[in-house]
């Protein structure tokens, strides 16, 4: 009887809590210092809880069940004031955040050992989608600084060069002459920065952060985080002493960070094509917290992990600044020729099956058959449950097919043709085709086609871990396809929750930027009261 009757206290107070600040933000929507207060009753019933059980010397429950009650009950109120929240904001974002769940059920379900996962790893991985998302879309120095970023560091100062060498008519081949000289300028500063310590320090303490939250090793976290800047055959350079004595599921980790970001050289060419900066450099950084969660759910630890230093490798940085720019440039070249043959084979490729398909289906009256149009059927439900309208689902679906099966270069080509068509303002529909989609539809598929989980990648990346670990050959093929489906999701997943997070966020942020950061605040307490109420849930179990 006190067992059922302090549960039931516990859930009936934090879920009138939640109902409470929704009812709050529906009628004081322009009143957020309400809700800000209400807030703090919730940490206030911890208190007196863990004040009352200390006074009474209550010993008839158990610490690890209380524990357990407050903790799940602190869970299911922040989920019912999240769905209540995104039920408001509209039918879009309540489709993201059912399709978020949708994902992770899937994962879960198709687990390679169900019931051996944790639920530490999710949940942080989950909210620290959120936390980055919120940081970054919802603040107004976020936004600002990665547009500026994006738009001036990425793009104006790349222009010089390309002009001086290839003369004042470069942009007319753009792809050639403004396109691919982006990844030589962001070679060389990736190669300064990693000579001067900067980003190895920013790569170990984003690494550091995941470890201590997510309880992953420390060598799988900072492979991770190395996914952020570099690319899927890079990062792992970071901990190559360890490869060898990883275990099955931190190579399954490793693998699926670096199928589910892009990396940092190849990020100013996406910009380049007219893709939105924000989003990209924002879906980088959520992916990489999503593709660790993921990964330890889709492949779970079995085995105890050996490697205990979280500390990368010293990469080869040259002898001083200059020789360390030089270096950076010259290891572009190949990478420049590599995407500009990849482009010319897969775009030759894809006419030639579109071609081959339009001959099958016209022998049977429907000559319309395409590569592109079966992907659009075939990845349609996965669009629509990232919140893609109806419309534009299959437009999106069919961009998500030709990024998992060619690659994302070419997809986000085609996306950057469809905003070209938005903005010059043209019909949105000609002979009954959709010429282009929302902007809202843009963004949800920016964040799910950010990332090189195709099949082109996965034997790159194959090759590349074989080479450092040749006696773990085996292992990596064998976790390879699992990796790549995990990746996939984690774009997936990171779709979901931009199109739940940052729905019309730069019109709000740019219109009304008080408003926006009170709100923006009362999340950033919501998630303290959450670390709050598991601190009061310690202290209990240390007074029972």
């Amino acid at each position: 009887m006190v067992i059922a009757f302090w549960t039931l206290v516990v859930i009936l107070l934090l879920f009138k809590t939640a109902v409470t600040l929704f009812i709050l933000k529906q009628y004081c929507a322009h009143n957020a210092d309400c809700i800000l207060y209400i807030l703090m009753l919730v940490q206030s019933i911890c208190v007196h809880l863990t004040k009352f059980l200390h006074y009474s010397h209550l010993s008839l429950l158990p610490s690890f069940f209380l524990f357990r009650i407050i903790y799940l009950s602190v869970l299911v109120a922040v989920v019912c004031w999240l769905a209540l929240d995104t039920a408001q904001r509209g039918t879009r974002q309540l489709v993201s955040f059912f399709g978020l769940l949708l994902f992770i059920f899937l994962t879960l379900l198709f687990s390679k050992h169900p019931f051996r996962w944790s639920w530490q790893t999710l949940l942080w991985g989950t909210g620290l989608q959120f936390i980055f998302g919120l940081l970054i879309l919802r603040t107004t120095f976020g936004l600002i600084a990665l547009q500026w970023l994006g738009n001036k560091a990425f793009l104006s100062f790349t222009d010089f060069g390309s002009k001086f060498v290839f003369g004042d008519s470069y942009t007319d081949h753009f792809f050639a002459f403004r396109v691919m000289p982006i990844i030589v300028f962001l070679s060389s500063v990736i190669s300064m920065l990693y000579y001067i310590g900067f980003m190895p320090w920013l790569i170990c303490k984003i690494g550091f952060i995941m470890q201590v939250t997510m309880g992953t090793s420390p060598a799988e976290s900072v492979a991770a985080a190395g996914n952020i800047f570099l690319g899927h055959t890079d990062s792992p350079l970071l901990i190559r002493p360890y490869i060898s004595k990883l275990t099955i599921s931190e190579i399954h980790a490793v693998m699926t960070g670096g199928f589910a970001s892009i990396s940092g050289t190849i990020l100013g060419a996406y910009i380049s094509f007219g893709v939105d900066a924000t989003h990209l450099l924002t879906a980088t950084l959520m992916s990489a917290p999503a593709s660790l969660a993921i990964a330890k759910m889709f492949w779970p630890e079995k085995d105890i992990s050996v490697i205990r230093s979280n500390h990368p490798i010293k990469m080869d940085k040259g002898k001083n600044l200059l020789e360390a720019a030089s270096m950076g440039a010259s290891r572009a070249v190949v990478l420049v020729a590599s995407v500009a043959a990849n482009i010319i084979a897969f775009l030759a490729l894809l006419a030639f099956s579109d071609a081959v398909l339009s001959w099958l289906g016209g022998m049977f009256d429907y000559p319309q058959l395409s590569f592109s149009l079966i992907c659009s059927y075939v990845f349609m439900p996965l669009s629509f449950m990232m919140g893609v309208s109806f419309e534009d689902s299959f437009i999106v679906a069919e961009l998500m097919g030709i990024k998992t099966f060619l690659n994302e270069f070419v997809a986000y080509q085609k996306l950057s043709e469809l905003i070209k068509r938005r903005k010059a303002g043209g019909p949105e529909y000609v002979n009954n085709v959709k010429q282009y989609i929302s902007v809202h539809s843009e963004t949800v598929a920016t964040y799910a086609l950010c990332g090189f989980s195709n099949f082109a990648s996965l034997g790159m990346s194959i090759g590349a871990l074989s080479s450092m670990a040749p006696d773990r050959r085996s292992d990596i093929s064998s976790c390879g396809l699992r990796a790549l489906i995990a990746g996939s999701i984690s774009c997936f997943m990171t779709a979901c929750v931009a199109g739940n997070t940052c729905s019309l966020a730069q019109v709000d942020v740019l219109s009304n930027k008080i408003l926006c950061l009170k709100y923006f605040l009362i999340k950033c307490v919501l998630i303290l009261l959450c670390l709050s109420c598991v601190y009061y849930c310690s202290q209990v179990t240390v007074i029972l």
